[in-house]
């Protein structure tokens, strides 16, 4: 029985099969897009393993749910217990106590989303101070990308742009902060509530793969940062073999292609 109604009962960040799962992923949320290949690619090389529950929540609110032990959607709670956590390299490498094993397995960088035809003519990044363009901004507290763009700001404009935009802007209404950025962003530029968004560039390649119109707009190397994924095998995993497949597949060719098909970077970049 399918109980799915666009907008009211749909859970895009909740992906597979929440019964008695055999493997527990919890995935940084920008890798939502790989998983109707790369999970099909896994089974089919695992077959022992058809029961996988993957959750696609920004990594911040993903380690809030193995601290506290739940998480609550609506009157629903789920209270699995995780056996990978993906997430920036800086995050697992601060939490290293927690993981018996870590690979990093992809990469990506920055850019600026903005609707097809770019109309609010952005030049450039530093065009972000502007008092007329509505950002959408991911917030640092849940998603490591948040402090990767506020960094970015830092180093294009110093402290000047960094107060503009996150203190003036948020204050003025024209910086609006996220909770699930992944989501929010693009359909914040494509409703027409923001006029740009800084994100990584594979979600302007995924939208774009979509059919819909929206563009990007390169921040330079300079300001940039490739950020690196890695993948944590937790110690208290419930399936440790299972997690330990699903690493090795991971860190595999046939995996990086995939993650390269949807504009991801090797680890090593």
């Amino acid at each position: 029985m399918n109980f799915t109604v666009k907008g009211v009962d749909n859970l895009p960040d909740i992906y597979g099969e929440i019964n008695d799962p055999q493997l527990v992923i919890f995935m940084g949320g920008n890798q939502f897009m790989v998983l109707d290949e790369l999970i099909p690619a896994f089974k089919k090389k695992f077959p022992q393993y058809q029961r996988i529950l993957i959750e696609t929540l920004p990594p911040g609110l993903l380690f809030q749910q193995i601290e506290h032990g739940t998480l609550t959607i609506g009157n629903m709670q789920i209270s699995v217990k995780p056996d990978i956590y993906t997430a920036g390299a800086d995050k697992i490498e601060q939490n290293m106590k927690m993981f018996s094993r870590a690979e990093a397995f992809t990469s990506t960088k920055l850019a600026l989303m903005v609707a097809k035809g770019n109309p609010k003519k952005i030049n450039g990044f530093l065009d972000l101070q502007r008092k007329d363009l509505r950002i959408s901004m991911p917030d640092k507290k849940i998603e490591g990308i948040g402090r990767t763009i506020e960094d970015a700001y830092l180093k294009a404009g110093g402290d000047a742009m960094h107060q503009r935009i996150m203190v003036e802007k948020v204050a003025e209404g024209t910086t609006f902060i996220t909770q699930i950025h992944h989501r929010q962003s693009p359909m914040r530029i494509l409703n027409a509530d923001s006029d740009v968004a800084p994100v990584w560039e594979t979600e302007i390649l995924y939208q774009q793969k979509l059919g819909h119109l929206v563009e990007s707009i390169t921040i330079p190397d300079e300001y940039n940062k490739v950020s690196v994924t890695k993948a944590g095998l937790l110690k208290s995993a419930p399936h440790r073999q299972a997690a330990q497949d699903f690493l090795d597949f991971l860190t595999g060719e046939e995996s990086q292609q995939i993650f390269q098909k949807f504009g991801f970077g090797p680890a090593n970049k």
